[in-house]
């Protein structure tokens, strides 16, 4: 049992740093890694950037939120479909 527990642990290590570079919870993606550490680790390496995710504008604040909220997270407006798309943070050029 001992060196499940290790092998587990490692595992949750790796899930964690991974999903924390791509921009989700350490602890989340240490959980999933680690209590099925093959395909857990899998997940967090396959698991999208949200920072490759386009947005969007939200027509009450003008907050920018990503193009697959059905809700903003500031006002609680229900967000339609909308052909104006922000391209994403990753492809906005930093000075």
């Amino acid at each position: 049992m001992e060196p499940f527990l290790v092998i587990a642990f490692f595992f949750g290590l790796a899930g964690g740093v991974v999903g924390k570079i791509k921009g989700s919870s350490f602890v989340l993606w240490f959980l999933l890694s680690a209590i099925p550490p093959f395909a857990g680790l899998l997940a967090a390496i396959f698991y999208r950037r949200e920072i490759d995710e386009p947005r969007r504008s939200c027509p009450g604040c003008g907050r920018v939120v990503k193009l697959y909220d059905a809700l903003c997270t500031n006002c609680g407006t229900e967000l339609g479909y909308t052909d104006e798309v922000i391209p994403p943070e990753s492809a906005v050029v930093r000075q």
